[in-house]
């Protein structure tokens, strides 16, 4: 991965320079329909903007996102209502923890439905963050066993559902869903079908999302 005046992984391994995004700039009018399949929501179901993330749980650039962007996206639009976001997995070849985590977390939500989902998701990152020494420089490696442990850490006893794969069908439909709408790197996002692709600034998203609220 490259430095972070880059802001995505493609899927070919590169980190792809984004400094400008068109869609961010100029927002098509033809907006993508994306389904949310049945994954897991944050915020309110009927919340008029949705954002559909396709992530990867080892890509760096989606960890930016969780710790720069997400918190204030979640303060002023998810948290009031206005925004929902749902997480559907893409992830990377090269990054071989990027399944087990997203089977972990997906584990965590059969115990607890949503909120245990995001619960894990959240602390899949920090961990990543610890292990990266507080910062977000470099793609984290860590093992299937330490994924087991985080989640019993916060009360998911998930190793055998880990083990199981009962999951990987579900994570390559994501995939496979996400190819089909263009996304090509990690993070991608659709905001009510307005592609953002890689790790952008809060101002980047509040732009799309206050034109789809004043609509």
């Amino acid at each position: 991965t490259g430095g972070f005046g880059l802001k995505d992984e493609n899927i070919n391994g590169n980190a792809a320079a984004n400094p400008s995004n068109p869609t961010v700039n100029n927002p098509t009018p033809s907006a993508v329909q994306v389904s949310v399949d049945d994954d897991p929501v944050l915020g309110k179901k009927n919340a008029p903007v949705t954002i559909i993330e396709f992530s990867d749980y080892q890509c760096p650039f989606c960890r930016k996102f969780w710790q720069d962007t997400l918190p204030s996206i979640k303060k002023d639009y998810i948290d009031t209502g206005k925004v929902k976001l749902v997480y559907r997995d893409f992830p990377l070849g090269f990054h071989p923890m990027a399944i087990p985590s997203a089977q972990a977390a997906n584990c965590a939500r059969e115990n607890g439905g949503d909120e245990a989902y995001f619960k894990m998701h959240d602390k899949i990152f920090e961990e990543q963050n610890k292990l990266d020494g507080g910062s977000v420089s470099s793609t984290v490696q860590f093992t299937s066993d330490d994924v087991k442990k985080w989640a019993k850490e916060i009360g998911y006893d998930i190793g055998s559902c880990i083990d199981s794969g009962k999951y990987k069908d579900e994570i390559s439909k994501d995939l496979s869903d996400g190819s089909s709408y263009g996304v090509q790197g990690t993070p991608g996002f659709f905001v009510n079908g307005q592609l953002v692709s890689g790790a952008q600034p809060y101002s980047a998203f509040k732009q799309i999302i206050d034109a789809e609220l004043a609509k």
